[in-house]
């Protein structure tokens, strides 16, 4: 059954495969891809973006946890799935039983994962985390040969790669991240003299693809630049990225009302003029944030309209009062572009959201909520994805 709401989020997959391709002219051939899918594709829904990106030659996929790769495996994607977040408990035994990469830096996982490898009558591979400045998971220096010593010593177990963190995602202090970088070489140096030579090398994300070219080493973990945005307005890649996300309602009802009429819950904004009044079916619930209140704006005609009021949980209110040809039933563009009837065009991205909302572009994307629809476009094979490519990166 179709759905009753008019607010959705289009997702569109050729500008997908195009960020991609971005990230492979920054990269070259000598490293491969892991594409970041965690928290649903960065609320892109992790299914669709990942089956394009896999059918893009992407060598690998990253996850934060074991129900999200468990989802990937449910849907048929076979790729490699690198859980990013750690494992705990009872998700020890689905990591082998679905195929999945752990990523481990305790040597208290070791032994219930070996017991899952050969009861189930496989090798697991495991990345080694080193903390090298992040301070969050991942061994210290200091007890990575011991950690190492017991993975040599536990059957069922395969050290595939080895990878890091870095601590600032926009890399405002690339010496720090340099500091990482020779941290994270000499685990590597500690993990050849233990006999391993992990095939994968990896720490960098999105913005040390651009800014730091020698920590790409044989594995880079882009996530946000994939989905059109870069941590830094600084950064740049060949051709611009493109968003692909938008996120979008449309106008139910428009009423005119005299000055002086408060608006919303608390009457946190009264008017000043006769004011024509929009409500739109989107609210905190579905990830249009409250912090938006009185401070955000939105697409009609082309035009933007600011926020009135507090934003409610399933709706908002909207000024447009200087779009006089707004009408009930046009679309509102909440992020995206937009074209009006006269031609004039607007944009909004999740970068500017985010900054009325006093937040990052991560979090607004993760946040649409889970009743908005996903609406898939750009089903279409773009001619400069490169076929050979994925060769080069496959396993």
């Amino acid at each position: 059954m179709p759905p009753d709401r008019p607010t959705v989020a289009e997702i569109n997959l050729d500008r997908l495969s195009h960020n991609l391709e971005q990230v492979r002219l920054r990269v070259g051939s000598s490293a491969a891809i892991l594409a970041v899918v965690k928290a649903n594709a960065y609320g892109h829904g992790a299914v669709p973006v990942a089956r394009r990106l896999v059918s893009d030659g992407v060598a690998m996929l990253g996850v934060a946890t074991v129900e999200e790769g468990i989802e990937l495996r449910d849907a048929g994607i076979e790729a490699p799935v690198l859980i990013l977040g750690g494992i705990f408990g009872e998700d020890l035994t689905a990591v082998a039983a679905f195929h999945l990469r752990p990523v481990v830096y305790t040597r208290e996982v070791l032994r219930p994962l070996s017991e899952a490898a050969l009861a189930a009558g496989t090798e697991i591979d495991v990345h080694v985390k080193v903390d090298t400045g992040m301070g969050r998971l991942g061994t210290a220096l200091d007890d990575l040969p011991e950690l190492l010593a017991a993975i040599a010593r536990t059957p069922g177990l395969r050290v595939e790669g080895i990878l890091t963190h870095f601590a600032e995602a926009d890399l405002a202090d690339p010496e720090f991240a340099r500091t990482q970088m020779a941290l994270l070489d000499r685990a590597v140096w500690m993990l050849r003299e233990n006999g391993m030579a992990p095939r994968y090398v990896h720490a960098a994300n999105s913005a040390a693809i651009v800014t730091l070219p020698e920590s790409h080493r044989t594995l880079v973990r882009p996530g946000i630049a994939l989905y059109g945005y870069l941590p830094s307005p600084a950064l740049s890649f060949p051709a611009p990225l493109e968003p692909v996300m938008s996120f979008q309602t449309k106008v139910v009802f428009i009423k005119t009302v005299p000055g002086g009429t408060p608006i919303s819950y608390g009457r946190t904004f009264v008017t000043k003029r006769t004011s024509r009044i929009g409500t739109i079916p989107a609210g905190y619930a579905d990830g249009f944030d409250r912090r938006l209140s009185n401070r955000g704006e939105v697409l009609v005609a082309g035009r933007r309209a600011p926020v009135v009021g507090r934003v409610c949980m399933d709706l908002a209110m909207i000024d447009l009062t200087d779009v006089p040809e707004a009408r009930a039933g046009d679309e509102a563009v909440l992020i995206g572009g937009q074209t009006g009837p006269d031609g004039t065009a607007g944009f909004i991205g999740a970068d500017e959201m985010a900054s009325w909302m006093g937040t990052i572009s991560y979090d607004v994307l993760c946040g649409i909520g889970p009743r908005v629809p996903r609406r898939i476009v750009g089903g279409t094979r773009r001619a400069d994805v490169r076929a050979g490519y994925a060769g080069a990166a496959a396993e």
